[in-house]
């Protein structure tokens, strides 16, 4: 992100403490690359300043020190120094390449913002640099290793910036980059950026909230310290041997536990914790033991992340204890390696080059991660749905359950029996039906609770329903819902649309075979579509005129007014899928005289003949087309019924047996609310074949004593 602003003098800051952080673990030889690179990117920023005043080489040289901490590799040290490189210098790509080899262009090109393209809105805009950046990071996560440390000292300098740019960089950075960070497990980082982040969103609340804690840490020293030799003291009875430190919260997690909760703060006694470093594993449990006998623990206020590691590899045990004067202490209870993890996240695999399985660990499933982001891109529409996506999968807050073979699977909290569904297997997703959580048969919308054993119930045939869309939390789930009902879309739409063309084709005494294929090249160039099938998919989705198209394949002129009446109608049969739909408002059946509305973008939508809406676009013939129904339909379709019966005991009893005995089936009762009448009014969606079945349905249905008046509801 730059921050150029006009020249103005001052003194250039000098990089000789990177070359000195570096010389302790780069070759000599790297290190003399890396100096290059620093020319190169001081002679590029050259009369260049940031809007504090300083020279803009001092942002690249700060970014790659942020990354000198971590021990990154010299190709990462020189894509950070050139990062804004090619952004606001006339320096290329190709020119990076040359001089500084392909793996540092491509580095530098990952973090490099779309400015020299043109969106439609600075949403859009936004949208697709983050596509960019996480793309370029599921390929090398050098990439957001760099974007994090440079929109971390951007985040320290943001004060040069004006109010309203500010407060949308602080706002972005709480949103995307700091759940970013604690995704990959860069903990230090992720509780900088959110407290920067706070502190330019709420100033006020920020400065109320550091006085607090400062006058409370003052207050609080006595209990602190004396909590503090007492852990130590117990741990040093059982021959344990720990490292105890006191740690402070951020001040931005205070702030979310104090919204969250509604509490003021001081009902927060939770401020200040303890961190027991030890050994090894085992040694985890004894401190855990020999501390719960020092101090009582509070039930439900104990987490096992050892046995059960988050999703971005973090390991420790989580135990909140009654301290002295009835004051809760949260201990974190973690073995060297897991605090190397704990801390540093996925950066650790430079940091500490070490063979141990936590740090590999870290990397499997950030690389797993990665691949999710592709698998995601690969389905979504556009960036914008894919940065909603990736949203959504960076809560922090998870779940934890079980496959049936004891697998431990982490998802977002809120995940339903689909997300953990499409989190085993995309196959599994696209075919579930129910779900067994504990053994016990529930719906698939159950939201997952810790510790749940989940297994999924998959039929050959089944498919995803538009409906998991409004209950599903997971990026992936979403994704492959989407793309599974727009394939389903294109190919029912191409089937309609070959029918419609059809259709208009005998209107001009022509069948499709007799179309050359010279004919239909012709009618792909022309507009620009790749194939038959897409041509057909935009007929019936509305988006192109069956006459016209067919006009243009038999090489004819424009078609004359009113010709549109002269073709045949199109059969419904009530099996098209989304490419034919049913108004809602007339809830057309068999039987019922129906008129065809080209929608664009969505196929047919079928009026009954009597429709208030149908008055709308009877005038456009362009917009309407002939149907009738197929004779022999494969399909229940809804209907809506109003009785109004005695009010009595066992009439509602009596109406269902009759519905059931009718063939029929209820989809949705309600009843209005009682009154103290004698009589009330039921509503029911049925299920019936057609106008005849329906018809049958309310004879079997005025034969119930109690049964008053009964009526079909359009809308």
């Amino acid at each position: 992100m730059s921050q150029i602003s006009t020249p103005r003098r001052t003194r250039m800051p000098e990089a000789l403490e990177l070359t000195k952080q570096l010389s302790t673990y780069l070759k000599s030889e790297d290190i003399m690359q890396v100096e290059e690179a620093f020319r190169f990117s001081k002679a590029a920023h050259k009369g260049q300043f940031r809007k504090s005043g300083e020279p803009y080489i001092s942002h690249p040289v700060a970014v790659t020190t942020i990354l000198a901490e971590w021990h990154l590799d010299a190709q990462a040290l020189m894509a950070a120094l050139l990062h804004d490189v090619v952004e606001d210098t006339l320096t290329t790509k190709e020119e990076i390449a040359i001089k500084f080899g392909k793996p540092v262009a491509e580095l530098v090109d990952g973090v490099s913002k779309l400015d020299k393209i043109e969106f439609q809105t600075q949403e859009h805009a936004q949208a697709e640099n983050f596509r960019k950046m996480l793309l370029a990071m599921a390929r090398d996560v050098r990439v957001i290793l760099i974007k994090l440390a440079d929109r971390l000292h951007n985040m320290r300098t943001l004060g040069a910036m004006n109010a309203q740019k500010r407060e949308r960089i602080a706002q972005e950075t709480l949103e995307i980059y700091a759940p970013i960070a604690n995704r990959l497990g860069l903990n230090n980082i992720y509780g900088e950026l959110e407290d920067l982040s706070f502190h330019h969103l709420y100033p006020n609340r920020y400065r109320v909230l550091a006085k607090a804690v400062m006058a409370a840490r003052g207050n609080r020293r006595e209990v602190v310290s004396k909590v503090e030799d007492a852990i130590k003291q117990r741990l040093q009875n059982a021959n344990i041997e720990a490292v105890v430190t006191g740690r402070e919260k951020h001040l931005y997690s205070i702030y979310k536990k104090m919204q969250g909760k509604s509490l003021t703060f001081s009902e927060v006694f939770d401020i200040y914790g303890f961190r027991v470093t030890v050994k090894d594993i085992p040694s985890c449990y004894l401190s855990l033991g020999a501390l719960h006998c020092l101090y009582k623990p509070i039930p439900g206020k104990f987490k096992d992340y050892i046995a059960i590691p988050k999703a971005n590899g973090y390991q420790s045990l989580h135990t909140t204890l009654f301290g002295p004067f009835g004051t809760p202490i949260e201990v974190q209870i973690r073995t060297t390696e897991m605090h190397k993890v704990a801390e540093a996240g996925v950066a650790s695999h430079w940091l500490y080059k070490s063979s141990d399985s936590e740090l590999n660990d870290v990397q499997q499933k950030t690389h797993q991660w990665l691949q999710s982001l592709l698998e995601i891109q690969s389905e979504s529409g556009d960036s914008v749905e894919f940065l909603e996506h990736i949203k959504v999968d960076l809560f922090p807050d998870e779940v934890y359950v079980f496959t049936p073979q004891g697998k431990i699977m982490a998802l977002p909290r809120g995940a339903t029996a689909v997300d953990f569904a499409y989190a085993v297997h995309t196959d599994v997703g696209n075919r579930c039906v129910a779900v067994k959580i504990n053994h016990e048969v529930l719906p698939l919308r159950t939201e997952l609770r810790n510790g749940d054993r989940v297994e999924i119930v998959t039929a050959a045939h089944a498919k995803p329903n538009p409906a998991w869309l409004h209950y599903v939390v997971t990026g992936k789930a979403r994704s492959h819902i989407r793309h599974y009902l727009k394939t389903m879309q294109y190919g029912e739409s191409a089937s309609l649309g070959e029918r419609l063309l059809d259709q208009a084709l005998r209107a001009l005494r022509a069948e499709t075979n007799e179309v050359d294929d010279a004919h239909w090249d012709k009618l792909l160039r022309e507009t620009g579509l790749k194939s038959r099938q897409e041509v057909m998919a935009d007929v019936g989705l509305g988006k192109r005129l069956a006459i016209v198209v067919a006009r243009q394949l038999m090489a004819q002129g424009e078609p004359q007014t009113g010709e549109r009446r002269q073709l045949g109608s199109i059969t419904i049969r009530g099996s098209e899928g989304m490419a034919v739909q049913f108004a809602k408002c007339c809830q057309p059946i068999p039987g019922d005289p129906i008129i065809g509305f080209i929608k664009k973008g969505q196929g047919i939508l079928v009026h009954t003949h009597d429709c208030p809406s149908v008055s709308q676009f009877r005038t456009d013939p362009d917009k309407w087309i002939d149907v009738e129904w197929d004779p022999d339909t494969k399909k229940l379709f809804d209907v809506n019924i109003k009785l109004v019966v005695a009010n009595q005991r066992g009439v509602l009893a009596k109406i269902a047996a009759e519905i059931a005995e009718a063939g029929s089936n209820i989809d949705k009762v309600s009843m209005e609310e009682e009154d103290g009448s004698a009589y009330t009014t039921i509503h029911f969606m049925l299920q019936v074949e057609n106008r005849m079945h329906l018809a049958q349905v309310m004879r079997s249905l005025r034969k119930i004593q109690e049964v008053v008046r009964i009526t079909r509801v359009k809308g």
